[in-house]
């Protein structure tokens, strides 16, 4: 690589920047043509009544393992969103559940649940098209943003959280400790 460029992050990842000049070009045209799939299965999903205005395609090695939208209408089911439909096919497709090697480009800006999935896939790289904003402004719930950036101002929910004490605690723990030697790879 002509005239590479060493980056070091503040939590140490480092990068490599080209000083080549179609370099960014490059990937700006490789970065739309991805999310413009994502926009598309956002469109399908809407027309054909599946869920919301979503959709992502989780690509690896320029490849499209898997292109989804929004199904939490189809599959009435409220975890079915695109982001997470993609990462599911695409850990079927490629038979593991870490997707290290892949990108997600999604039509907007993930929820807390989808970011987490993302998170928890190890994907390398998300790319969005809307912010959350524009799902907020058509009717979809406003703590997107909000929890997304930790703000958490306009929670709809009345969700009770409680950490479960004496029997149910002590036996919920044990599941980890009896079962640590099987789940040695996290």
């Amino acid at each position: 690589m002509e005239d590479a460029k060493v980056v070091e992050a503040k939590d140490g990842a480092i990068s490599v920047a080209s000083a080549f000049a179609g370099y960014q070009e490059a990937v700006q045209d490789r970065d739309h043509i991805f999310i413009t799939k994502a926009v598309e299965e956002a469109y399908k999903g809407v027309e054909c009544g599946d869920g919301g205005p979503f959709g992502a395609v989780v690509v690896c090695k320029d490849e499209v393992v898997a292109s989804c939208h929004n199904m939490v209408l189809k599959h009435t089911d409220p975890t079915a969103h695109a982001e997470v439909t993609a990462i599911r096919e695409a850990c079927k497709k490629l038979n593991q559940i870490e997707l290290a090697e892949c990108e997600i480009y999604a039509s907007c800006e993930p929820c807390p649940m989808c970011f987490g999935a993302i998170h928890l896939s190890r994907i390398k790289r998300l790319v969005y098209g809307a912010k959350a904003e524009a799902a907020i402004a058509i009717g979809f719930d406003d703590f997107i943003a909000d929890a997304l950036r930790g703000t958490g101002v306009y929670q709809k929910s009345n969700l009770e959280i409680k950490k479960a004490d004496g029997n149910g605690a002590i036996i919920a723990e044990q599941v980890f400790e009896k079962t640590k030697e099987k789940f040695t790879m996290y």
